[in-house]
């Protein structure tokens, strides 16, 4: 029997493995879903169990669709979801697709609120506030994986900061070394036969930033990369024509919008985020 799979980039692929899989689904990161779960499978050697977060479930309406790509699967759902609207909504529409669920949660808060005679805040991610700066880089490097590439635009919202700019522009590896310095950053491609997402219209300029680059290095850039790939090297993608029509495109975008450019020609991705830093933080002391 085929099954769909989504691999680490969320493109979906094939696959006839029927391992089974506890999803552990959380308002955050989930960390604390994953360790009881791998808990309770270390007691059947794990089992075959394989064992997958799916965090920063804040919105009840991603839950149907969320559904609709794990349903496939022989699977549970263990969820720490703390607001009630969030789980109702969850085991709802869990029920109706006959996938079993698992409150980790729930219980223990209400025996704890037996116990102190008071009631449960119900704030998502209270637990990580131990250890505030260890926890704040996994948020964010979580959030940086999540929204990357523009898989959701959701996320523009959301984030400290979001990168535009063309294809190899190193977007992701500066959202990821930002992430290390505890900002959640998204990032999202500028092509010109695709509208950008309306949300970054909202965005304060400190908190959008765009990326350009030389048409001669992305050239050679681009030629690199269909090599590794094994792709002719004259595809349009790396024509000169092709990226000087991306980079007018760019170029105008970012005009419109009145975001911060940096040019990340000959530039190590360290470099490029201290300027990002500058900007970030010179804003927010503005705004504040």
């Amino acid at each position: 029997m085929l099954n769909w799979e989504r691999d680490n980039k969320g493109v979906f692929i094939i696959s006839n493995d029927l391992k089974p899989i506890i999803f552990i689904v959380s308002d955050s990161i989930g960390e604390t879903g994953e360790l009881v779960a791998r808990a309770a499978a270390s007691q059947f050697n794990h089992g075959g169990v394989e064992i997958r977060r799916l965090s920063y479930v804040n919105d009840p309406n991603e839950i149907p669709e969320l559904l609709e790509e794990i349903k496939h699967f022989k699977c549970i759902i263990a969820y720490t979801l703390v607001v009630p609207e969030l789980k109702d909504r969850l085991v709802r529409e869990a029920r109706n697709l006959g996938i079993p669920t698992v409150d980790l949660l729930t219980p223990m808060m209400d025996a704890v609120a037996s116990l102190v005679h008071n009631s449960p805040k119900l704030e998502p991610g209270l637990v990580r506030r131990t250890d505030d700066e260890y926890f704040h880089k996994v948020e964010a490097i979580e959030f940086a994986v999540k929204y990357d590439d523009g898989k959701d635009p959701r996320g523009i919202g959301r984030a400290d900061l979001v990168v535009v700019g063309i294809s190899r522009t190193s977007k992701t590896p500066l959202c990821m070394y930002l992430a290390h310095m505890r900002l959640k950053a998204a990032n999202v491609p500028l092509v010109p036969e695709v509208s950008p997402p309306e949300e970054l219209q909202n965005l304060p300029p400190h908190r959008l930033i765009g990326l350009t680059i030389k048409p001669q290095q992305l050239y050679e850039i681009r030629r690199e990369r269909l090599n590794s790939l094994g792709l002719a090297s004259n595809a349009d993608y790396a024509s000169m024509e092709r990226i000087l029509k991306e980079l007018d495109y760019a170029e105008g975008f970012m005009k419109r919008i009145g975001c911060s450019v940096i040019d990340v020609t000959n530039r190590a991705v360290e470099e490029t985020a201290s300027r990002v830093l500058e900007i970030y933080y010179r804003g927010e002391r503005l705004v504040r």
